[in-house]
């Protein structure tokens, strides 16, 4: 496998001599700069989150990072082994490294038109090309290759882009067919959640993933349970009835939904951190297992002797993102892009919605009393940069920015307890605007309805 990196010969240098990746730059690894738990990987960082990815392992990003929390589940017996010649275990196992990775959709042992892994001993099991596209700059950016794979008769490619001044983390994954038929597959992305209580033994209790259901949804319930009970404790719908809620028990279960909200959040509550997976949605196009999300709690379950062993039964789950079906002729490629975002919300707090800017935990609450204005909410924020009210009249027209400016940053939750001056009369809306450190717009985070005083009693 082929190590490449663009530094120039200064900048090489002074990082071996340093013993690190220049901050902000992305640097391709190799066994004498650094490596991620025993393995060579390629890191990207700028500052606000890192990435590791090894090429070696079927092309897995193994490990995400704001500041110093972890969120990805990386599997201790087989941390820094690189995989056998056959791409699996000894007896033909799983080799589940953990990380995210890529496999073909849908899923279906021994039945036609379906992937019978995993194990699997190309796609997952087998070395993938790692290549360094971008050293620094914006964005960052690398490309992994699997090799092609003669059973689904596809070849996977990622290209990973980290932009500056934020946690968003751009991935375009591309399908292409290397057989000599026509195939017909989803891209199902498989992202595994560390469920591990990082205090101590066992696992952890304020672990739930959030993911709105369909208006008009084809599950009665909004979500359809794919493995386990139908009663499954672990997941049920939010007290609005807009979301379903996995929470994380250690109980074998599987769901999917139908998302077309675009976005799949996943709360490390005894944290206080959220890891967010936004995706496009097309209602007019077919999907594998009829869903754009699916979640996984790992946990006991079959003949096992030892249920309680976290060595048989580690503690993860799994966030899924599945593209629709495409139908490739021989040498066609198709590609399905998404993007994660890392934020910190400061304690357990649920995620009622997701925006291109952030997260809101608690709703933003603009209350009008006399001259002044209370302003309130809860959310996490996407962006380095600076927070704003706009306010709006009943026709939608932008009456200007409210007196207020706070600075966010992914790494710090975005809590609003303010007193501001009252808007203008005509203002019957607000809404909480993100911008970064240039003063572009990243987005609307939250809009809320203006309340007087006496309209709350």
């Amino acid at each position: 496998m082929s190590w490449k990196h663009t530094m120039t010969k200064t900048k090489w240098t002074i990082a071996l001599l340093l013993g690190t990746c220049l901050c902000g730059e992305l640097c391709a690894q190799d066994a004498q700069h650094s490596k991620y738990r025993g393995w060579r990987s390629l890191r990207m960082s700028n500052g606000l989150v890192e990435l590791q990815v090894v090429p070696e392992i079927g092309g897995r990003v193994i490990q995400i990072k704001l500041d110093d929390y972890e969120y990805l589940f990386v599997n201790d017996d087989l941390a820094g082994r690189s995989p056998p010649p056959t791409g699996v275990g000894p007896e033909g196992e799983w080799l589940n490294y953990g990380g995210e990775k890529l496999w073909p959709a849908p899923q279906g042992r021994g039945i036609p038109g379906m992937w019978d892994g995993p194990p699997d001993p190309v796609l997952d099991g087998s070395p993938h090309t790692g290549t360094v596209l971008q050293a620094s700059g914006d964005p960052a950016a690398i490309r992994l290759v699997s090799q092609d794979d003669p059973r689904s008769g596809i070849r996977f490619s990622r290209e990973i882009r980290l932009f500056p001044g934020t946690s968003r983390v751009r991935v375009d994954a591309t399908m292409t067919n290397v057989d000599t038929k026509p195939r017909h597959w989803g891209i199902w992305s498989v992202m595994q959640h560390d469920a591990a209580d990082r205090s101590g033994d066992g696992y952890d209790q304020n672990m739930r993933v959030y993911c709105p259901i369909r208006p008009g949804s084809i599950y009665p319930k909004g979500y359809n349970i794919m493995r386990g009970p139908e009663d499954h404790s672990s997941f049920a719908l939010d007290p609005r009835g807009k979301t379903v809620v996995a929470h994380y028990e250690r109980k074998m279960g599987k769901i999917g939904v139908d998302c077309a909200a675009g976005w799949v959040a996943t709360v490390h509550g005894s944290a206080g951190n959220v890891l967010v997976q936004r995706f496009p949605y097309y209602p007019e196009k077919e999907y594998p297992d009829q869903a754009s999300v699916e979640v996984w709690h790992h946990g006991p379950y079959g003949p096992k002797a030892d249920q309680t062993d976290p060595k048989t039964f580690p503690y993860f789950l799994e966030t899924e993102l599945i593209s629709p079906f495409a139908q490739l002729a021989p040498g066609e490629s198709y590609t399905f892009g998404y993007e994660w975002y890392a934020a910190a919300l400061g304690g357990d707090y649920p995620i009622l919605d997701c925006t291109e800017a952030g997260v809101v935990c608690e709703p933003l609450a603009v209350t009008v009393k006399g001259g002044q204005a209370a302003v309130a909410g809860r959310f996490g924020v996407f962006y380095r940069g600076t927070a704003r009210l706009a306010y709006c009249d009943d026709a939608g027209n932008r009456l200007g920015r409210a007196v207020f400016a706070k600075e966010v940053s992914p790494d710090r939750p975005l809590v609003l307890a303010e007193t501001i001056a009252a808007p203008p009369k005509e203002a019957t809306t607000v809404s909480l605007i993100v911008d970064d450190a240039s003063g572009r717009s990243c987005g609307c985070l939250a809009t809320a309805d203006m309340v007087t005083d006496e309209a709350r009693r």
